[in-house]
């Protein structure tokens, strides 16, 4: 029944702040039909509020987020290492993101957005349990009492039997894993049941925390190709049609971080909300992310110059979209400010510290990633498993191979006495 700032919203894709006058949300997250009542105008005090409370929620996933992903790196288990963005991959995901857009689209132009809206709110709430879940992880680990014993549990299911059989499914989680998914699963029904900003902002921040942990670059490259592609599908999409701005209204699901601004009217039950899509979080953390990595000799030093460059430009640039939007009143697409800000700090400071070619040519997988000692030869054990076992984790690594010889051979006695005369002769020469 008033205007409220909204920003478009896309699954796994970036979105710009939009500022619509036409419609309204309440508490359950549903449109006001009626735009004709008398507008509400936010005091500057709630629209400061807000706006800095996006930008400080924005930030904390990508600080955290990057550095958790450099732990993940540095991890020897295979299954927690980071998945990496190739240039392929950057280069192919402007596309694939403008047909999942163009589809939902169609499916909200042609379906019944209740049925549609529904479907996707059930999808986030097993995706929102498990993010939430892997974000309280290692906090719980910190806060568990050491008194409380902890039992292990394994979730497996297969399709097929004998040499067929093929895991889906093999997920191991602990006592403290439970606790934590009991916790996200009750946020999960509250924000089902009632839609509440709140709810939504914890799953919005566990969605772009795992984004940005999860997901790395394997060269600033590749970066600059992914923000490229993405700044021209966002400034199209934003300017160039009404699909974009379609689909983040009807669109309801926690991929969006909100803030009423009418809190200190409202409280907790305000509905007048500026929101900020998940896309312009994880896209330029994932970049900012790759400034953390080890680096080579000659950037070493600065390795931690870039990272704060790059944490401030896009301080700066999400700081341009917010105020353009708020002084135009018209939607922005944050990728426009963000893209030349994330991409041109680092640039000019790599240019001052003559290290541009050296930024450019640095790639990070081989540095990232330890090396996965693999068995050299096959050793025939006779004894125990425990004997087996140690003898194959002897044979798997290189430095106990070359630090530790064989403690005996088996030679033949012809063998044995034909060097005892060769070290016989050699003691006459000398």
């Amino acid at each position: 029944m008033a205007d409220v700032d909204q920003g478009s919203v896309l699954p796994s894709e970036t979105s710009p702040l939009i500022l619509d006058g036409l419609n309204s949300t309440d508490s359950n997250g549903t449109d006001a039909v009626n735009a004709t009542v008398a507008k509400f105008v936010a005091t500057p005090e709630g629209t400061a509020l807000a706006y800095g409370s996006l930008v400080f929620m924005a930030l904390l996933p990508i600080f955290f987020g990057a550095l958790r992903s450099v732990n993940c790196g540095k991890s020897k288990n295979s299954s927690d290492m980071p998945e990496t963005i190739t240039g392929r991959d950057a280069a192919r995901f402007p596309i694939i993101a403008s047909c999942t857009l163009f589809g939902l689209y169609l499916f909200f132009k042609i379906f019944s957005q209740e049925y549609i809206n529904l479907l996707l709110s059930m999808y986030f709430f097993v995706l929102g349990i498990l993010a939430l879940s892997h974000t309280m992880s290692p906090f719980m680990n910190r806060i568990f009492p050491a008194n409380i014993p902890i039992k292990q549990y394994q979730l497996l299911f297969t399709q097929g039997s004998g040499e067929t059989k093929e895991e889906i499914v093999n997920y191991e989680f602990d006592t403290k894993d439970m606790i934590c998914l009991v916790i996200s699963t009750v946020v999960g029904v509250w924000y089902i049941l009632k839609k509440h900003w709140i709810a939504n902002n914890l799953f919005g921040l566990a969605f772009a925390l795992n984004g940005v942990e999860l997901l790395h670059l394997n060269n600033v490259s590749t970066g600059c190709i992914l923000l490229g592609g993405l700044f021209v599908y966002d400034v199209f999409w934003v300017f160039g049609t009404n699909v974009m701005v379609t689909v983040a209204k009807s669109f309801e699901a926690p991929i969006k971080l909100v803030f009423p601004q009418d809190l200190f009217e409202k409280g907790l039950g305000a509905n007048q909300f500026a929101m900020l899509g998940l896309g312009d979080i994880v896209i330029p953390g994932n970049c900012l992310m790759f400034s953390l990595y080890p680096a080579p000799s000659s950037l070493k030093k600065n390795t931690r110059t870039y990272f704060y460059t790059s944490f401030l430009a896009y301080i700066f640039g999400l700081g341009m979209t917010i105020w353009v939007m708020h002084t135009f009143k018209h939607a922005q697409p944050a990728l426009l400010y963000l893209v030349p800000a994330c991409i041109g700090f680092p640039v000019v400071v790599a240019l001052l510290k003559g290290e541009l070619t050296e930024m450019f040519s640095y790639e990070s997988s081989e540095e990232v990633l330890p090396h996965t000692p693999r068995l050299t030869h096959y050793p025939t054990v006779s004894g125990s498993p425990a004997s087996l076992a140690n003898s194959m984790q002897s044979s798997s690594s290189p430095r106990r191979r070359r630090n530790n010889p064989p403690m005996y051979e088996e030679v033949s006695p012809e063998d044995a006495a034909a060097k005892e005369e060769i070290t016989e002769a050699e003691k006459k020469d000398k």
